[in-house]
């Protein structure tokens, strides 16, 4: 299909969740990319090496490329200088700021949202609160900037042509937040870099960046619990909580830090089961771990009560505290013969590459005239 676009993409310095979608995308329409920072360093070896980028004015502001968060202020007016107006079609891929930008009124602008703004709407008071900005100077000012991106980001849902959301609890949020309706396509997963293992070890695992949303202290404390002092759990990632979660850890919990893929797939592929204790838009680990016929203990509510099917694949947990975490392991244990890894498997494939892009191509089809 040879389409005349252009993707937007809010920030391109890592390979997370929200690059696998734009790389998908790049596969299907292999065009121009306008990101305000790009990290090449962290590109290498991925679709995007030989990409052509577009950069934004932040790329060249003192620390742009490490440290462009500094600079949210300015995301509006940088996303808003780029020059779209010589393509016919327009694919943002945004979490942040990426469907604000401009576009006339001949072309079309499909938003593929992770999620409006998180940290400006519905996860803004722990935002506040976990980086001590409730009171004084420092706190009035980022409240200030946050009340501003959220009227600007609420301003800029109308940009937008077609939103696609990654999650029904996505879908609902941009209702919320925008009142536009959105279809859902369920993010690219490569499940087909994963094995099925029937064989397990004796041990729990949970990866995750260390970042306080994501709630791996708490895993950590429910390991730390006397029912489950014997029971061993593996900790894979890095992050600002490294120190604090490090010294929280008891002699059954093994943090390995950042590990290569190789190693995350020997970890999925051998976990008893994995452990997931954020409230995520989607979250992709959950699918990954299942690909490889590994049960999910998660938390029950976001994204993934739409990938783990409870009793089946995994099962769920409704409060965030160390004690339901040791009480679901518990459940897990006295069930745990009736998880079938080849059902668990079949499921994780329901959410494969092949399977974005081929929604995702015909979703196009419909709405762009030939």
């Amino acid at each position: 299909m040879n389409l005349n676009l252009a993707f937007v993409h809010d920030w391109l310095v890592t390979l997370a969740g929200a690059e696998r979608v734009l790389a998908a995308l790049y596969e299907l329409y292999e065009a121009p990319i306008y990101t305000l920072v790009v990290d090449k360093d962290n590109l290498k070896g991925s679709l995007f090496e030989n990409a052509n980028i577009h950069t934004s004015f932040i790329q060249s502001l003192p620390f742009g490329k490490r440290k462009y968060r500094l600079y949210l202020p300015l995301f509006p007016l940088a996303i808003e200088q780029f020059d779209l107006f010589d393509y016919d079609i327009i694919i943002s891929s945004s979490h942040a700021v990426a469907k604000g930008v401009l576009t006339g009124p001949e072309q079309l602008h499909i938003c593929y949202c992770h999620t409006p703004i998180r940290y400006a709407w519905d996860l803004y008071f722990s935002y506040m609160r976990e980086g001590g900005l409730e009171s004084g100077l420092r706190g009035t000012i980022a409240k200030f900037i946050l009340h501003y991106i959220r009227l600007w980001d609420a301003s800029t849902a109308n940009r937008v042509d077609y939103f696609i959301a990654n999650s029904n609890y996505v879908r609902r949020r941009i209702w919320r937040v925008y009142r536009r309706k959105a279809e859902v396509i369920y993010p690219p997963v490569d499940v087909d870099k994963f094995s099925m293992v029937s064989e397990k070890e004796d041990f729990y695992l949970t990866a995750s960046r260390l970042v306080p949303y994501k709630k791996i202290d708490i895993i950590v404390k429910a390991f730390a619990l006397p029912s489950l002092r014997d029971r061993k759990l593996i900790v894979i990632g890095d992050g600002p909580d490294m120190k604090k979660i490090k010294k929280m850890a008891t002699p059954n919990v093994e943090i390995l830090g950042y590990q290569s893929f190789e190693k995350l797939k020997y970890y999925l592929e051998k976990a008893r089961a994995f452990i997931f204790a954020a409230e995520e838009d989607f979250g992709i680990l959950p699918v990954e771990a299942q690909a490889c016929g590994t049960p999910v203990i998660a938390y029950g509510k976001g994204g993934v009560l739409e990938t783990v099917i409870e009793g089946k694949t995994g099962l769920y947990f409704y409060r965030q505290t160390p004690e339901d975490i040791a009480k679901a392991v518990a459940k897990f244990e006295s069930i745990q013969d009736s998880f079938d890894p080849l059902e668990i498997r079949k499921h994780a494939e329901m959410f494969s590459k092949e399977r974005f892009k081929k929604e995702f191509s015909d979703f196009i089809s419909r709405i762009v005239e030939f």
